[in-house]
């Protein structure tokens, strides 16, 4: 029996020519705001970059900073206008043709990335993404921001996991991944055919 072939893109610098990290809080807080932020955070920015400091517990942090407080309702929004004003600039027109290509194969296409969920989303849905697997965010009863992750950073050996969670039977398909940091060293390990900035 043919396997199924599924294709895992990972977002940021793969079908993004950057960071959305840093540019959706760039663009929803301000240049200003986003420069006090990140000079609050310095020694912690030092600390990770010497390998004394997580990935997903700085990334927290200058999340909740930003955003704790704000109404998932009105952090949604930002999110659609963030896709609506970016979505010509910020997508690798290469990635868009594969993407393309491999959904008219009839191939399961999945985004598995670090970033945020809510911001994804709009952009996987222009694209035709089946599946996104990303950070998600955690939201109080009220429907507030709490500043804190839901999931566990998807990052590095996670997006693997993530995988192994959505696709069980790791027999019954073929795995192409695209991925251009070190984030996705597991996931591009764990793929059949592996690609390094491909885009």
């Amino acid at each position: 029996m043919k396997k199924k072939i599924v294709v895992a893109f990972d977002f940021d610098g793969t079908i993004t020519n950057n960071d959305t990290f840093i540019d959706f809080i760039i663009y929803s807080k301000g240049i200003w705001s986003f420069c006090w932020g990140f000079f609050l955070y310095s020694p912690l920015l030092i600390a990770f970059k010497l390998g004394l400091y997580s990935n997903w517990k700085l990334k927290q942090k200058i999340f909740s900073y930003y955003f704790r407080g704000m109404s998932i309702n009105y952090f949604d929004e930002i999110c659609r206008s963030y896709f609506s004003y970016k979505r010509e600039t910020i997508l690798r027109k290469r990635a868009c043709e594969a993407v393309q290509k491999y959904k008219e194969e009839g191939c399961l296409l999945i985004i598995v990335s670090a970033s945020i969920e809510n911001w994804i989303l709009p952009f996987s849905s222009y694209l035709g993404i089946d599946k996104v697997l990303a950070t998600q965010i955690e939201v109080n009863e009220k429907g507030i921001l709490t500043g804190k992750f839901k999931s566990n950073n998807c990052y590095g050996k996670e997006k693997v996991l993530r995988l192994q969670m959505l696709l069980r039977d790791r027999s019954s398909y073929k795995l192409i991944a695209f991925g251009d940091s070190r984030g996705d060293k597991e996931l591009l390990s764990f793929a059949d055919n592996a690609f390094y900035k491909e885009f």
